[in-house]
This record gives structure tokens, sequence and C-alpha cells, in this order.
């Protein structure tokens, strides 16, 4: 006899997680006529995803010519050549039709002056397999790409009927005979245990970087779905992987886009110096995220930081028309006028490379569908799990993520995963029963 009692519901997918990669696969489950839950520890739209400011990359050619296969170029180098260049081939060649996607849903992307999505500069984009100079790929919703996306997919998961399991947290999955059958969670409001079962289980549970002390990750970002993933005696894939960004408030840790930067932004040191010109003498300013983290740190450590510690470096936009930085990014002017006590439009902005992005997590294929190794074989597939966005690693971004490629990953993923979904299972299938004292260890 169970000691606990526990509620048991079936359904033919879970999510667990309801930012940008769990809203998407929920979105796609549901189209699919999947009778689907979304289980989340927090309100969906409370999800870190919200937080995304500076867009999400395509190349649709609205600024100039472009092509997925130079976004693919851009995407392996900026990856310092590890990513999984299959992964990634699927990925930039699926983004403008992703993209346009999101816009049907009814995203509000910010729009050229012929009524086009609006793509901005952003670090690491080049054409022409380098040879072309600096992109305009990253499409955006002024500085709040994120929140725009996170909450238009919230109401098309809601208008196709999702249920959603809101404030309840997932303890563990459900494995039986190397196959998950599920999770076991418990509501935080009542502290009830309730055991989902189904016949795939999407984890899109985020990043660990409140690992560090100081990040740009909310609270939230506690790598929940990875320690399952260990609990379950199952393996993650390059943990060590960890993106600074180069721009997180001093003190604060807060992120300021990049786009700040793409949209004309500079960084200086305590000599006024515009440093990237040294080390990177093309992209400068817009340099991959590894490389304009790694000067800001030397400029700082050879004496040329600024503030009474000479521990930080500055950003500055005050040369830019305060109209652009009002229309363009409005939500950066606001967290430095909040967190950094600074008004962009007359003085610099302390910044300091902080803890952004884990690129390691859950390993997967393109599909999302969770591997491991098994009888030599490097990609044997867990039935029933699979996995997306910053919780998994399909390995689109190897060492280093780039800019805007993130919401790329989750949308991209998130889709792959309920489309996979619902190549293998039919709505309604017949599940065979849970063993009796599933989930009890937990």
């Amino acid at each position: 006899e169970r000691p606990v009692l526990c509620v048991d519901t079936t359904y033919d997918a879970l999510v667990v997680g309801a930012g940008g990669a769990g809203l998407r696969a929920a979105v796609g489950l549901v189209e699919a006529g999947l009778s689907t839950a979304c289980i989340s520890k927090l309100f969906p739209t409370r999800s870190h995803t919200v937080a995304a400011q500076g867009g999400v990359n395509a190349a649709i050619g609205n600024s100039h010519e472009d092509d997925w296969r130079w976004h693919t170029y851009d995407t392996v180098k900026g990856s310092d050549w590890l990513g999984d260049q299959d992964a990634i081939h699927y990925m930039c060649r699926e983004a403008p039709a992703t993209v346009i996607e999101l816009e049907n849903y009814g995203v509000p992307f910010s729009r050229n002056e012929d009524g086009t999505i609006y793509q901005r500069a952003f670090g690491g984009q080049s054409t022409k397999f380098g040879k072309g100079g600096q992109a305009q790929r990253c499409c955006a919703a002024a500085d709040r790409t994120g929140h725009a996306i996170l909450h238009t997919l919230y109401g098309q998961a809601l208008r196709h009927n999702c249920q959603f399991f809101v404030e309840y947290f997932v303890i563990d999955l459900l494995m039986e005979d190397g196959e998950c059958r599920g999770v076991i969670a418990y509501c935080l409001e009542d502290g009830s245990i309730h055991r989902f079962r189904s016949k795939s289980t999407i984890l899109a549970t985020g990043g660990y970087g409140r690992a560090y002390f100081s990040c740009t990750s909310a609270h939230t970002c506690t790598g929940d779905g990875n320690a399952m993933v260990t609990r379950a005696g199952l393996p993650l894939q390059d943990l060590e992987f960890v993106q600074f960004h180069p721009t997180g408030i001093y003190g604060a840790g807060c992120l300021i886009t990049e786009g700040a930067r793409g949209e004309g932004g500079i960084l200086l040191n305590s000599q006024g110096e515009r440093y990237m010109e040294r080390y990177a003498p093309t992209a400068k300013d817009l340099a991959s995220r590894d490389v304009v983290s790694r000067s800001s740190t030397i400029e700082v450590r050879e004496g040329r930081g600024c503030g009474p510690l000479k521990d930080h470096v500055l950003l500055d936009l005050s040369h830019l028309s305060p109209e652009i930085l009002h229309e363009r990014l409005p939500g950066i002017s606001e967290t430095a006028a909040i967190f950094a006590g600074v008004d962009v439009t007359k003085e610099p902005i302390p910044v300091l490379p902080t803890v952004h992005y884990n690129m390691g997590g859950i390993p997967t294929n393109f599909l999302g569908e969770v591997v491991t190794k098994k009888d030599g074989n490097p990609d044997h597939i867990i039935p029933g799990l699979m996995a997306a966005g910053e919780a998994a690693c399909v390995s689109v971004h190897g060492a280093n993520r780039l800019g805007a490629n993130s919401l790329l990953d989750l949308v991209v993923f998130g889709r792959a995963c309920a489309l996979r979904t619902a190549e293998i299972i039919k709505p309604g299938q017949q599940q065979k029963p849970l063993s009796k004292n599933a989930g009890e260890q937990s």
C-alpha cells in the first residue's frame, strides 16, 4: 500500500516547463490533436524566456540579400567548430519558416517602412560565409522579443485547449525498463502528489545559471530537468560550456541586450578608448560573445577598468538619438535607470561579463529525442523522453552560442519535439499501467 495519497492522470503527451520551448511544443502537440498537459513551477508568462531581449535569427532577407547557409556558417564558426553541424543545418534551414509561423500566430515584431519584419545587426552574424561583412538577421520586437513570443505562444496553447498545471513542481521522471513513462510532481499550493502518465515526456526546464553567484538568469533557473535526468541515471553533455554575456549590469547582473551594440552602442575602458577595435578589427563591438567577454576581462585585468575599484567597463549609448533609444531599446533605458541609476541618453552604463547561458544539457538528436550511449551506440534513443531549449544539448551552440540563436533554438526544437511526437503516437493511444509503486522512491 502506498503511504502517500497520489492523484493519477494520463495524457498522450506531457511538457515540463512553460517557457518558449515548452509552450511551442505544447502548441504543436494540441494542434496535432494530442491530449497535452503542460506542467510548470511558475505561471507560464513568468518563465525566463520573458526576459529575452535581442531577437530571433532567421535568414529572411528583409534588410539585404541573405541565405540560411550563411547563417549556418556563422553558427558553426560561433560554436568554436564544436556544434553538431547536422542539427545546425536543420535549425538554420527551418528558421525562416519558423519566424513566419510565429508572425502568423500573432507575435508583434517591429516593422520596416514597407511593413516587413525589422531585422537588426547582432554579434557574430555575417553574409557570404564571413566575407560579406555584418549581417542584419535578428528579427526583433523592440527589445522585448522573448516577452512577445512567450505571451503569443501562451495564448495559442490556451486557444487549442492545452491543460496547464501551474505551480506544480516536477520531482522526478518515472522510468521503467529504460523507458520514460511520465513524471511525478507535487502541487505547491496544497502539497498533494500527482503522477502523470504519458507516451511522450518533453523536458523544457531551462538552464542552470543560478549555479553561479552572478548571472543574468532569474532565480528560477536552477536546472531541475537536468537534475531529474541525472537522477534517472542518464548522462548530460557539455556542462562545462557556460557562456558569459559581455554586458551584464555591474553589481546587479541584469542583462543589457547585445541589441544595444547592434543599434550602435560601444564599449569603452577607463581611458575612454573603444577597445574592441584592437581585439576584433572587423566586427568590433559585434564580435561573438566569447570574444567580447574575454576582451573586457583582459581590459580589467590589465588595469584599464572603470570605477573606484577599476573592476568594470562602460557601455555607451549616449551618442544615439533619444528617439532610437525610445523606439528600439525602451526596456534597456528602463533597466539601466533602475539597476545602475543611469540615464542612457547622457551617460554610459557600467557593465561586466556575467554568466548568461548554458550550452550543455540533456543530449538529444535534432528531432528532440533524448539519446544516451548504449552497447557502443552513442545515439541510443530513450523511448518516451524528449528535451528542448536551454535544458537540452542538441548541440547547435557547441562551446559558444551566437546571440539571438537561443529564441530560435526554443521555437525550432520545441516544434521538432511536437512534430516527432505526433509521428510516433496517435491521439488516445492505449498505455500500459504504471507499476504499483512507481515514483515511491522520489
